[in-house]
């Protein structure tokens, strides 16, 4: 006898392909919502927005990584964060940038559509973290564009003792070209310059009047201000100079024939009259020394020997007199660096300086 047909056991099967298929679709579905996340997150989403200004800034690329949506600063908007809105952007620029490295988006945090993005990262020798605000600021096609809300440019005061030209990073820079002042501003007034953050900026000095080792500051906060003062130190060269000058000085007031030189640190006065001039020389030179004075530089007191021979005429009995003395006094000066780079040096007494060229 024959049974007839079942389908059951067919339709169990198509059942379970069906079911296979579906768990299939769910698990594509997921991994291609996963894949595209992760594509957002690399490439489209706020962490990949900052990550590319960061790499502009590794690679040196600073014109285009000011041309970044949000960070090119107006005057008003440098006003409100407290910077100089005269601010140079001398140091927007390549030469002047130093190795960023190592960088790491740490996290990201969105609060009423505004985006925290927390970076680490290695600039020069030094570690550091700083945290960027993004916003989205439409759309390019289908994926979002974003804008910082907040620019991560900054600033650095410089103040710079004893020299007008100093470097940064290695970028020569002079204090008279980039100043709003030009070359009327105050040596002493603090120069406002526009830098990247993050970022470390080194200034040196190194000129034949001063020189100075490097002074490094991070800047790792946007839109502050970070003072640097550097004292420079003169060079074995310039006290040479001063010394020399110094002497040739001295030397010429040993050319007056009288008691006291005029606008000389040294004289001996007498009560007689003399009856012959008196010849002047220098016996022991001053040992010059020369040390930073606020903007210029200053010659501290030294000890010197001048040498006199001159007869002397008494009054009493107008006996004649040879003396020939050892006349010990003190020199001292002043040392202001002129606008065109040379030195102006005021030579004299403790108590009365005189200038010499």
């Amino acid at each position: 006898m024959t049974r007839p047909e079942t389908k059951a056991p067919r339709r169990s099967r198509l059942g379970a392909d069906l079911a296979l298929l579906a768990l299939v679709g769910v698990m594509l579905i997921a991994a291609i919502g996963a894949g595209g996340a992760t594509l957002y997150q690399q490439f489209y989403g706020p962490s990949a927005f900052v990550s590319h200004y960061l790499d502009l800034l590794s690679d040196g690329r600073a014109a285009d990584a000011l041309r970044v949506p949000g960070v090119a600063l107006d005057r008003e908007t440098l006003e409100i964060a407290g910077i100089d809105p005269t601010a140079s952007e001398a140091l927007l620029r390549q030469a002047a940038l130093a190795p960023l490295t190592d960088v790491e988006v740490v996290s990201e945090e969105t609060v009423d559509g505004l985006t925290s993005v927390a970076v680490s990262y290695r600039a020069g020798k030094h570690e550091g973290s700083t945290t960027f605000a993004v916003t989205q600021d439409g759309w390019i096609g289908v994926a979002p564009n974003w804008r910082f809300t907040e620019s991560p440019l900054a600033a650095i005061e410089l103040t710079v003792r004893g020299a007008d030209r100093f470097s940064v990073n290695g970028f020569e820079v002079d204090r008279r070209q980039v100043s709003a002042a030009g070359a009327e501003a105050a040596p002493l007034d603090p120069l406002p310059l526009l830098v990247f953050t993050p970022g470390v900026y080194s200034v040196t000095v190194d000129t034949p009047i001063s020189r100075s080792p490097g002074v490094s500051v991070l800047a790792d906060s946007p839109l502050t201000t970070t003072p640097i003062d550097v004292q420079t130190e003169p060079t074995e060269e310039f006290v040479a100079v001063v010394q020399k000058r110094v002497e040739e000085f001295l030397q010429e007031c040993t050319s007056q024939q009288v008691l006291q030189p005029t606008a000389c640190p040294f004289g001996l006065e007498v009560s007689n009259r003399i009856a012959s001039p008196p010849t002047w020389s220098i016996a022991v030179q001053p040992s010059v020394t020369v040390a930073p004075d606020g903007a210029h530089w200053q010659i501290p007191v030294a000890d010197a020997v001048a040498h006199i021979e001159v007869e002397i005429q008494s009054l009493f009995d107008g006996k004649v007199t040879a003396i020939s003395e050892d006349v010990p006094f003190q020199v001292n000066g002043t040392i202001v660096i002129l606008p065109d780079g040379s030195a102006s040096i005021r030579v004299g007494s403790p108590e009365d300086q005189l200038e010499t060229d």
